[in-house]
């Protein structure tokens, strides 16, 4: 089965769905300027009630480090997804926990800098200009050609949604993909219906 994390988790119903279908991974957005905001009151009450093996990740945009430690805290998260212009030295405070640092890619040579995070995992998003993610746009696969040291440690994402999962499952060997805005029926709120149809399209051909 394809690994699959929902990000953008902002209510219990969602989050227990998501669960139900076989997710890998959930994500909480704590960054204040986003759409799918979520307090972190509120998140913990969530993440309090979801399977032991579910892997709760906050995402952060270049929170300093005493806020993301309080909030894990607080939280019980079991992973940080940095996902502003955090560096590679920012990245390594955390010893303990997974962490993922997101790379916003506009052309291949963003894909290089992959390289210089010493992180878990690498989350691969669509850059537009001024947004850190929730784009719903698709930047080009092929960016990430065969290169087995960064696959093995990758997350897909950027504009995922049930009518091309199949395909990126099938054709980037990623350990995991992501998605957000493709299974909304607006910003925080998911669609029942297409986070069923996505993990049933993401499973098609196997996963990674």
């Amino acid at each position: 089965m394809a690994r699959i994390k929902v990000c953008g988790i902002t209510n219990k119903k969602d989050a227990l769905k998501a669960v139900r279908l076989g997710a890998w991974a959930l994500g909480f957005i704590f960054y204040k300027k986003s759409s799918r905001y979520i307090a972190p009151e509120i998140a913990k009450k969530i993440i309090t009630v979801l399977p032991k093996k579910i892997i709760s990740v906050g995402v952060f945009v270049n929170a300093n480090d005493k806020e993301i430690r309080q909030v894990v805290e607080m939280c019980g998260l079991k992973a940080i997804q940095f996902h502003g212009n955090e560096t590679p030295k920012f990245c390594l405070q955390f010893k303990g926990m997974k962490t993922i640092k997101a790379l916003r890619v506009k052309t291949k040579s963003d894909i290089k800098k992959a390289s210089l995070y010493k992180t878990d995992f690498l989350l691969f998003d669509t850059y537009k200009k001024g947004s850190f993610g929730g784009t719903g746009k698709s930047f080009d696969w092929d960016f990430l050609g065969t290169q087995r040291n960064i696959l093995k440690r990758s997350i897909l994402s950027g504009g995922l949604n049930p009518e091309n999962i199949t395909e990126a499952v099938s054709l980037v060997k990623a350990y995991a993909f992501d998605v957000s805005s493709g299974v909304e029926k607006r910003p925080g709120k998911k669609c029942q219906r297409l986070l069923k149809k996505f993990f049933g399209q993401a499973n098609l051909r196997g996963g990674s």
